[in-house]
């Protein structure tokens, strides 16, 4: 066990130094608005769980921030955070970012394998942003981890069991899409275990002259500092 520990701890190193880390906390979220300190209440008590969380919000409003945050404020803190765009990742590329593939798996596949974005996550989180930008035939598989709680790499019939917390996000209207059949009902369902509205900030009363004077303080910091 001590073993395991230790290499599960390397990893975890390796991963910081790539950069697989959450950098932000609820304290970092400065407001004043009524309607974002609820949300960061939700962030906090929903952080202390391991449910499974979808980040609702328009483009802008800090999705992530409060995905960062919630993780930072977790149990699993100290275990790697990893995050996929999923709008950016072309389809044919997707499948193996998420689980990974063995030798050989394909022509041009990596001689020695790839370890997917699912198992680099292991024992932390893993958040899927712009999860409403993924196609059909990936929510089926993403649905099959959430179930199973275990990911099979292309080419292999081994598959890896997983402990990870998963935070998905996304600008669209999920329910609407359902009803379009343009997203999963039953994917919708395990996702949507608890909702985060993140408002826009147009809807934050009172932060806009306080996100100024906070970001022209750290403008004078750090010319101060130059």
């Amino acid at each position: 066990i001590t073993y395991i520990r230790q290499l599960e701890q390397n990893l975890s190193k390796k991963l910081r130094e790539k950069g697989q880390i959450a950098r932000y906390n609820l304290d970092d979220i400065v407001t004043v608005s009524n309607t974002m300190v609820k949300c960061k209440n939700l962030a906090d008590k929903v952080s202390k769980t391991d449910l499974t969380v979808l980040i609702t919000g328009e483009s802008g409003t800090g999705k992530e921030l409060i995905a960062q945050s919630i993780h930072n404020n977790s149990k699993r803190y100290n275990q790697p955070f990893v995050a996929i765009n999923c709008a950016a990742m072309p389809e044919n590329l997707l499948e193996s970012e998420l689980f990974g593939y063995d030798s050989g798996a394909f022509t041009g596949a990596n001689k020695s394998g790839k370890i997917g974005k699912f198992e680099l996550a292991n024992n932390g989180t893993i958040f899927l942003d712009e999860i409403g930008d993924m196609p059909l035939f990936m929510q089926a598989k993403i649905l099959r981890v959430l179930q199973e709680k275990e990911v099979e790499p292309i080419g292999s019939n081994m598959p890896i069991k997983l402990n990870i917390r998963i935070i998905a996000a996304t600008n669209k209207d999920l329910q609407a899409m359902v009803k379009e059949k343009t997203f999963r009902e039953d994917l919708y369902y395990r996702l949507n275990v608890i909702k985060i509205n993140v408002p826009a900030l147009r809807h934050r009363e009172g932060d806009i002259e306080l996100l100024s004077y906070h970001f022209l303080n750290l403008l004078s910091l750090k010319m101060g500092k130059q």
